[in-house]
């Protein structure tokens, strides 16, 4: 058996996407960051469908180049034939959205990494450890990528893969139009479709817009250019038509395009047509590799375009198979799908990156806890929480499921240190102690300070909350955690919500059920819930049925700990791992209580206060375990 599905070859390259819509390029004042080239989309977008995608393009060595290779990681593409060059820097395309036929970009490729691409890179093992490969016209554009492109497809057709060619014309990258026209999709180029032509017959499937193939085939009427692929190719032919579908050709080139195989379009509105053609391109070769007929295939190609053009970016765009499924089998309900509630939740929620199926997590965010110690000074308090950071990553070492819970208004120095060390990080927003609920000044009263989070942290939210609550709290509340939630979410960080009703009120089997059911009511949809250990199993059971009839997808519940003896957390444990739902604990107070009170009056040093709280935290990560063990679990 194959061991990935499609290998792409081509361009990698990030995308500055320009964040203010309507603007001129010239006028853009922030942009969101992606990952970016055709070959590299569809890589990601087959990869989000199911299949299991590759590689083969080169990057710089250097902060944009891991970007990618961490980016292509995270969406499970194998990046075994992508190279760090360390002469050149990576690709970078800046792009904008100016109005509904407008999308200007300008390319800086100057010597990039992937334009270095050259036979040596083609591992012939890798290219038949796939089951087809796929090309991109600009790598056949030049002689030292096309020379890498065609050993690629030789060693493919000598192995019987299938392969295939997004013919992806850029006339600037081919040199026959200027740097400022990157927005350019068509000049005629006799040189162009000569190269072009040459290669035709190498592919079992080709696939490009009219202006596409006009290029392909040497000529602007779209049959006569057409006819002029097929009479040195039987590749089976696939032409975008823009608003009106896609049709497919496995024989002859008939008088009608209309007399093509078609799947059925999307009325949808047009947002921004960059990298719509990627996402086309991923549904087709999903549906081609499934080996679905054409009209099923191109059903999938043209929902995934559509999905695409709603939406900014280009691979964030891209739909997951349970997404496509769900569009596809509810069709469509208002035609801007980027503002359809019930499809943006399932992209966020289907999309996310990252395998936190277990989560063991060391919480020192307590602000109010530490201040009340005696011998606290913030100064202090910020070196113990980076010696409790310390004592984590010992803990972790290395190894995945392992978190913290630090916050920036004493721990700042270790939360920063956290970031990109493979932790899971929680970060808390709430004023401690309010209720109604209060956030925290240094967000903003629009909470735009999110901004300036690192993207891996976590928004956490603690909530003094019961059923009982009168309707004037219940209301206050909510729309804090509403605010919040949406600017989370705007702001691409997940949202942990953590609910403490037996401070507010006596709690039964149904309480954290009743409250789980008003936030999602209230189009509230944490990422996580952090909830108190309950001794019931029934409790626990109403509680998983909140969550999953709500949000099937939700990353899932952790444990908090209240400052219990080890001793109570671990029967707690017991309880709770039982439900696959609840992913593990967060723990803080059981881990570095007695220590800190020690550390901050000069009883204990540096290295005991680390070892202590390495020992408790190891021994509560055992105690997880153990439990989850128990439950019949996976830990």
């Amino acid at each position: 058996m194959s061991q990935l599905d499609v290998i792409t070859i081509g361009r990698a390259g990030v995308d500055l996407y320009g964040t203010q819509i309507g603007g001129r390029l010239e006028d853009m004042g922030s942009f969101q960051k992606y990952i970016g080239g055709s070959p590299t989309n569809i890589a990601c977008g087959t990869a989000r469908l199911g299949l299991r995608s590759g590689l083969i393009s080169r990057v710089g060595d250097e902060h944009m180049g891991r970007f990618i290779l961490e980016e292509l990681a995270r969406h499970g593409v194998s990046t075994r034939g992508v190279a760090a060059d360390p002469d050149r820097l990576t690709a970078l395309v800046i792009l904008g959205i100016r109005n509904r036929d407008s999308f200007p970009l300008i390319f800086y490729r100057e010597n990039c990494a992937d334009m270095a691409l050259c036979e040596d890179d083609i591992d012939p093992a890798f290219i038949t450890s796939a089951r087809a490969v796929v090309a991109t016209g600009t790598h056949l554009s030049h002689p030292g990528t096309e020379a890498a492109v065609l050993k690629a497809l030789g060693i493919a057709r000598e192995g019987g893969l299938k392969t295939a060619l997004d013919i992806d014309y850029r006339p600037n990258l081919w040199g026959v139009a200027g740097h400022g026209d990157g927005e350019s999709r068509f000049v005629e180029s006799a040189a162009v479709t000569a190269r072009l032509r040459d290669t035709l017959h190498l592919f079992d499937l080709i696939v490009g817009t009219e202006e596409e193939f006009h290029i392909a085939g040497g000529s602007t009427d779209t049959l006569a250019a057409l006819r002029a692929v097929r009479a040195v190719s039987d590749a089976v032919l696939v032409c975008k038509r823009g608003p009106m579908g896609a049709v497919a050709f496995t024989g002859a080139i008939p008088d009608d395009l209309d007399q093509g195989q078609a799947g059925p379009g999307f009325p949808i509105e047009v947002f921004n047509v960059l990298g719509a053609g990627d996402g086309f391109m991923s549904g087709l070769l999903k549906g081609w590799l499934d080996g679905e007929d054409w009209p099923t295939a191109l059903t999938y190609a043209n929902a995934c375009g559509a999905l695409a053009v709603s939406r900014h970016g280009c691979t964030p765009a891209y739909p997951s198979w349970a997404e496509l499924q769900f569009f596809l089998s509810r069709g469509v309900t208002r035609p801007d799908l980027r503002n359809d509630a019930a499809l943006e939740q399932l992209h966020w929620a289907t999309n996310r990156h990252g395998d936190w199926s277990s989560l063991r997590s060391f919480a020192f965010d307590h602000r109010l806890q530490f201040e009340e110690m005696p011998g606290f000074t913030p100064e202090k308090a910020g070196r113990f929480k980076e010696l409790c950071l310390k004592a984590a990553l010992a803990v972790a070492d290395g190894r995945p499921g392992y978190g913290i819970l630090c916050d920036s208004r004493l721990g700042r120095d270790a939360l920063h240190a956290a970031s990109g060390t493979g932790l899971w990080v929680g970060r808390p927003t709430e004023l401690p102690g309010s209720r109604p609920i209060e956030l925290e000044p240094e967000l903003g009263p629009d909470c735009g300070q999110l901004a300036q989070w690192a993207r891996d942290n976590v928004v956490k939210l603690l909530v003094f909350c019961h059923p009982d609550d009168d309707p004037k709290t219940r209301d206050a509340q909510l729309a804090t955690v509403h605010r919040l939630f949406t600017s989370a979410r705007r702001n691409g960080l997940e949202f942990l919500l953590e609910i403490i009703p037996s401070k507010v009120a006596p709690v039964g089997d149904d309480t954290n059920a009743a409250l789980i059911r008003q936030f999602y009511a209230a189009g509230i949809f944490p990422d996580w819930w952090k909830l108190e250990p309950m001794s019931s199993p029934a409790a626990w059971a109403a509680t998983v049925a909140a969550i999953t009839e709500n949000d099937p997808h939700t990353r899932g519940i952790v444990v908090l700990g209240l400052d219990a003896p080890e001793a109570d957390l671990a029967a707690s444990f017991r309880i709770a791992a039982q439900f696959d739902l609840v992913r593990g604990f967060a723990v803080g107070r059981t881990i570095f209580g007695d220590a800190a009170r020690a550390w901050m009056l000069g009883q204990m040093d540096d290295d005991a206060a680390v070892a202590r709280m390495q020992d408790r935290f190891a021994r509560l990560c055992g105690v997880w375990d153990q439990a989850r063990q128990q439950g019949g679990q996976r830990a």
